[in-house]
């Protein structure tokens, strides 16, 4: 069998252990790697900065006693340092060059990781489609004519088409579970708190954003979390510590749980007929290992929770924007694309009351969700409303496209002020993916599980949502429902190696 193939067939887990075996090598696997990357980048277009020479420097010379040597990999274009590579945050700002590793950078090095990229990602994460004017469209494994989805949208694509088994990720309204979602994958949204976002920052979107990783497998989601779990010394708080390792939870039966599934759309917007049918899918595949499952209504999740947290977003974005022009010392509104200038004026906007006081209400909204959810394991919920999306779908067309430049033009943002403006551009913009953002806000791990493909044969997945700190509960569940399904099984179709 070719190295090309091994590496397309196997999850990280198992090309390590290929590599303590012997039957095959760190460089084996990076020019593996490397190769496929070559021939899927113009399909697909997942690269944001390729590291190949600096991957076959370390794959010669990784210490293999490392849990996860020679393992190829690949870390997203934004909000992660790594030494001496551009970061551009998918935007066509100026890149900053990094100093330092980010403390996530370090441990995935630590265990033996080979980068050999840096993937694709929206502009500042703020589409749940990878599509940018600096970038331009990256596209699904599955189907070139559709999305991979966002923001880890390249991430998700050189995971799904065989480039490297895991990649690293990050959250902050779905941007793991929505990719992993498209993708085929699993994709596992941490509790906050549970790994760092030092150096750079000490928590991002007011602590929405979380980074992990979209792999093939439950067991590498767990054994990923294993290693790079835990504050460093400039991280302001840790989620609660884990009873065992969390590869100990995925590899252990769940027992019996009690589960609870979530059919509505926080925002009253139609949910497709395969959006239910994967919900559906889940729910059999749950009763069938031993599980109940009631159905539940969060009616106080609504549209006033979602504006909340689209006018915070907003205001992140505005001091994101912020420390961009001070650090090039100049204005940045001519770089940055539409729909970010639109969002950043919006964030200038706010008063700090009014964000002040936005925030206060989903903490408690949150606090009422944990509190009358605690009794269920987890709760089964949609992800994306729709199959994964035709490239371009979500650009602004038509009148909507006319409101987007007038409020842009004209510098009219002052009318998203008008609840029923700013209601539109909120449908506009999430109609796509209702429900990411509640974990985002509530600070619980969500995890993406691949149970569905379409008609059309489009992976289609949903998440299972934990109680804050219980990654293990939501590991030992996945795992269980990865090997009832036969998921793991399932491969893109794009270029699959003879």
């Amino acid at each position: 069998m070719s190295v090309e193939r091994i590496l397309w067939q196997q999850d990280a887990t198992g090309l390590a252990a290929m590599v303590r075996n012997g039957e095959v090598s760190p460089q084996e696997l990076t020019e593996a790697a490397i190769a496929r990357a070559q021939a899927t980048r113009s399909d697909i277009n997942a690269i944001a900065e390729p590291l190949f020479d600096a991957a076959r420097e370390r794959a010669r010379t990784v210490d293999r006693a490392l849990p996860l040597a020679g393992v190829p990999f690949a870390i997203k274009d934004l909000g992660i340092a790594i030494k001496g590579v551009p970061s551009h945050g998918g935007s066509r700002i100026p890149a900053w060059v990094p100093s330092v590793n980010s403390v996530l950078t370090d441990r995935y090095l630590a265990a033996g990781l080979i980068p050999i990229a840096t993937s694709t990602s929206p502009e500042h994460g703020l589409r749940l489609m990878t599509e940018s004017a600096a970038f331009g469209i990256t596209r699904s494994p599955w189907n070139t004519g559709h999305t991979t989805g966002g923001s880890s949208g390249g991430a998700a694509a050189l995971v799904a088409v065989g480039v490297v088994p895991v990649a690293h990720a990050s959250d902050g309204g779905g941007s793991i579970r929505v990719p992993s979602a498209c993708s085929g994958l699993v994709g596992l949204k941490t509790s906050r708190g549970r790994t760092p976002l030092t150096p750079l920052v000490s928590e991002s979107w007011y602590g929405m954003v979380v980074d992990h990783v979209v792999s093939r497998s439950v067991r590498d989601t767990a054994l990923l979390l294993d290693l790079t779990h835990g504050p460093d010394a400039l991280a302001p708080y840790d989620a609660r510590p884990p009873k065992g390792s969390f590869a100990a939870a995925a590899a252990r039966d769940p027992g019996r749980l009690t589960l609870a599934v979530y059919r509505g759309s926080p925002l009253g917007l139609p949910i497709s007929a395969d959006t239910l049918a994967a919900l559906d899918t889940a729910v059999a595949l749950a009763r069938e290992g031993g599980h109940t499952v009631e159905e539940i209504d969060l009616p106080y999740i609504g549209r006033d929770f979602v504006a909340d947290f689209c006018r915070t977003v907003a205001s992140a974005v505005a001091g994101t924007m912020r420390a961009e022009a001070l650090r090039l010392g100049r204005s940045v509104s001519a770089d940055i694309e539409r729909s970010t200038r639109v969002l950043k004026r919006l964030g200038e906007l706010l008063s700090a009351g009014e964000v002040y006081a936005g925030v206060q209400r989903l903490h408690t909204t949150s606090r009422r969700l944990i509190s009358e959810t605690a009794r269920f394991d987890a709760v089964l919920m949609p992800i994306i409303a729709h199959p994964p999306l035709a490239c371009g779908a979500m650009n602004p067309k038509g009148v909507d496209e006319l409101i987007e430049n007038l409020l842009d033009k004209l510098h009219l943002t002052r009318l998203l002020k008008v609840e029923a403006l700013f209601g539109q551009l909120m449908d506009k913009s999430l109609w796509f993916t209702h429900w990411p953002a509640i974990q985002n806000v509530s600070g619980q791990p969500s995890i993406a599980l691949p149970v569905h493909v379409t008609a059309a044969g489009l992976p289609l997945g949903i998440q299972a949502a934990g109680r804050p700190g219980d990654e293990e509960t939501l590991l030992s569940f996945a795992a269980q429902m990865e090997r009832i399904s036969g998921w793991p099984g399932r491969r893109a179709p794009l270029k699959m190696p003879s």
